[in-house]
């Protein structure tokens, strides 16, 4: 690593050397101010100028060149990995800056390796230049300008107007800290520019602190295996089928859990004493079927949809808490490999699929197993409104989806904790686009005509005889 930093402070030598060079002859004349001018092209000029003139403060003795070529290597390389030179050369250009260096024990030994690692990650990149932008303040501060003792002061810093650190000096032993940390090195480094004091730890801003409680926090409470996994048989590689159950023996499950679907969207009927308020903590049941998840293996894709691309689990443990009852579709590793890019690519993609994978009802393999060979054919409500999921019986299983896009229940009942059921597949289910035809029925309207009444020549013969005489022929029969 001291090779790496060694290697990098060369190269910013030889570049700030022609950079200088390339800048004595304008720099041995006076600096003479020019008139101001509104024109468009007079003031770009005059930035570029004025960037020039920025960019040619960094030479070789410049503080950020004494930082990557200091023993504060830890530092430098974080800084290297967080993408911040270009970032701390404009701000070198701009400030006399006071960096609070911490010694590499710090980052090496004495920092947790679960935040380091959280640091680390390609995602995190944010949270790395705030929390390194948090140990720099755009002034300089030497020892000798330090608070007197039994005094402090804040001073802002550069990743947030909202962030400050604490200077302070302690009456008992006159020793100066900063925040938390204590000054162990004081002006180590000094340069026209800045100056870099050495502190004993790493200073954390609260916002990384809280983005880093949020990200572990479904990380924090181990895995509990739920009794009765299912087992791998290894002659075969299949899942072991439970023992039959004996005749006249009592069900395995109640009958209404086995028949019955269970409500949709219903609230529970009481609230649990395990959660705040003393509701359902739904929170720790998400988290215990993640982690068997992962325990059981085959389904870390859709752990980590949960977990680390999406925020469901947190939406999850949040619908359990309120009382409701979820099953969960997960789709198995060899499944979700076969997504493609554009399946994926659409904002919200994978929560839309993941939702479609969610019935709002506790369910086993046997109530749904049941409910197929009783009903034929049996749609679940999904969280992904209004689409439903369509099961049926199928080879002795459970089939789900229609036409081509189907996939059978392959991991039976993986947890069941009562509130969360996670059954798993062998394919990834989308909706099914029904274009229900509604045939009209035309109906031909039916005409009624009245047929006259036939009449005999003894009839017409006497109506005639009527009319010759001059008689009204008010009768109906001889009209």
């Amino acid at each position: 690593m001291d090779s790496q930093i060694y290697g990098r402070s060369i190269f910013f030598l030889i570049v700030f050397a022609i950079a200088s060079l390339s800048t004595s002859t304008s720099s041995a004349l006076p600096n003479n101010p020019q008139p101001k001018s509104h024109s468009p092209t007079t003031s770009s000029s005059s930035t570029k100028a004025a960037a020039a003139t920025t960019t040619a403060q960094i030479n070789s003795n410049s503080v950020l060149v004494a930082l990557l070529d200091s023993h504060y290597t830890e530092l430098a390389e974080l800084v290297e990995k967080a993408l911040l030179l270009q970032t701390l050369e404009e701000a070198v250009g701009k400030h006399n800056i006071t960096i609070f260096a911490p010694k590499n024990e710090a980052l090496e030994r004495q920092l947790d390796p679960e935040f380091k690692r959280f640091l680390l990650e390609p995602g995190n990149l944010k949270s790395l230049q705030t929390l390194l932008m948090f140990h720099i303040i755009p002034n300089r501060i030497g020892s000798t300008q330090w608070p007197h003792p039994g005094s402090g002061r804040h001073h802002q810093t550069l990743c947030s107007s909202h962030e400050h650190l604490h200077l302070a000096t302690h009456k008992n032993n006159s020793r100066k800290s900063v925040n938390s940390a204590q000054i162990i090195r004081p002006d180590d480094v000094t340069r026209p520019d800045g100056v870099i004091h050495g502190i004993e730890r790493l200073l954390i801003p609260r916002s990384v602190e809280d983005d880093f409680n949020r990200r572990r926090n479904l990380r924090t409470i181990s895995a509990i295996l739920p009794e009765g996994a299912p087992e791998v048989d290894p002659r075969t590689h299949r899942l072991k089928k439970p023992a039959p159950v004996p005749a006249g023996a009592p069900p395995v499950l109640p009958v209404y859990d086995a028949l019955a679907p269970g409500p949709s969207l219903a609230p529970a009927p009481a609230p649990g004493p395990g959660g705040p308020h003393h509701h359902f903590d739904g929170e720790s049941q998400v988290k215990d079927f993640i982690h068997t998840l992962l325990h059981y293996g085959g389904y870390n894709e859709m752990a980590d949809i949960l977990v680390n691309l999406t925020s469901l689990a947190t939406e999850m443990g949040r619908l359990v808490s309120e009382g409701y009852v979820l099953t969960v579709l997960a789709p198995n590793d060899e499944a979700m490999a076969k997504l493609t890019t554009d399946q994926l690519s659409e904002p919200g993609a994978p929560e839309q699929i993941v939702y479609y994978h969610i019935i709002p009802e506790y369910q086993t393999e046997e109530s749904m197993y049941n409910s197929v060979r009783r009903f034929g054919k049996v749609r679940y409500d999904t969280l992904r409104l209004p689409h439903k999921v369509v099961a049926q019986e199928a080879d002795g299983s459970v089939k789900f989806g229609q036409s081509d896009v189907s996939a059978y229940l392959f991991d039976p009942d993986i947890y069941t904790d009562g509130r969360i059921s996670v059954q798993g597949i062998d394919g990834v289910l989308f909706p099914f686009e029904e274009e229900e035809v509604k045939a009209e029925k035309k109906t031909a309207a039916v005409v009624k005509v009245a047929a006259k009444p036939r009449r005999g020549k003894l009839m017409e013969v006497t109506c005639r005889m009527l009319g010759a005489f001059g008689h009204d022929s008010h009768f109906s029969t001889c009209q």
